[in-house]
């Protein structure tokens, strides 16, 4: 079974990329781990935790999208609803209510949602945001919970993946034909460009 790390980054648009490093880094708290950029590109990424990353392009005609309730149904294409962050204390979601409320963004209270508690926000880009903070007793991670009043009959097979779904690999990749082929970052680490953060 493929076991994973978590999200290694979600990727966003922004077109104020100064009120994004302020909102996320300044704000949030979660710091400025990679900038790349050249003449009309950027692409920042700022850590949420050890494993996982957000980032954002730097696109000079993205509008900021209306805000809208996170969770609420809406009609027509659609692809994203919210992004929820873990926090390690109860504290830090009072910490970041108060934070975002003196900063002047819209902020809700503390919900409880059974398995954790959250409060909801909008970054600078419309950027539907939740923090959450689990509940200890009810770890949905070991003990996986169905209570959907009428569940999809996919899911009324159970919480661990059913490997018989999809057609099986007839030939796997061999290690000497698994090419690298250069990518919009690499050149970060090849001391190809000047990094501003080292003297």
């Amino acid at each position: 079974m493929i076991k994973y790390k978590g999200i290694h980054h979600l990727s966003m648009a922004t077109r104020d990329l100064e009120a994004t490093v302020r909102f996320w880094r300044d704000l949030l708290e979660m710091r400025l781990v990679i900038g790349m950029g050249r003449p009309g590109y950027r692409h920042y990424f700022f850590e949420i935790s050890p494993n996982n990353l957000i980032s954002f392009f730097e696109w000079p005609h993205v509008e900021p999208v209306e805000e809208k309730d996170h969770g609420f149904p809406v009609k027509g294409p659609f692809i994203f609803d919210h992004v929820a962050f873990e926090v390690q204390k109860k504290e830090d979601l009072w910490t970041l209510r108060d934070r975002l409320e003196a900063a002047g963004f819209w902020v809700s209270e503390a919900i409880d949602h059974g398995f954790i508690h959250s409060v909801y926000s909008f970054d600078p880009n419309g950027i539907p945001i939740e923090f959450s903070h689990s509940v200890a007793r009810f770890n949905v991670r070991q003990n996986p919970v169905m209570v959907d009043s009428s569940p999809h009959e996919a899911a009324l097979e159970g919480p661990d993946p059913q490997r018989d779904r999809w057609p099986s690999v007839s030939q796997w990749s061999v290690s000497k034909e698994r090419d690298l082929f250069p990518g919009e970052g690499e050149e970060l680490f090849e001391g190809k460009k000047k990094n501003w953060w080292q003297h």
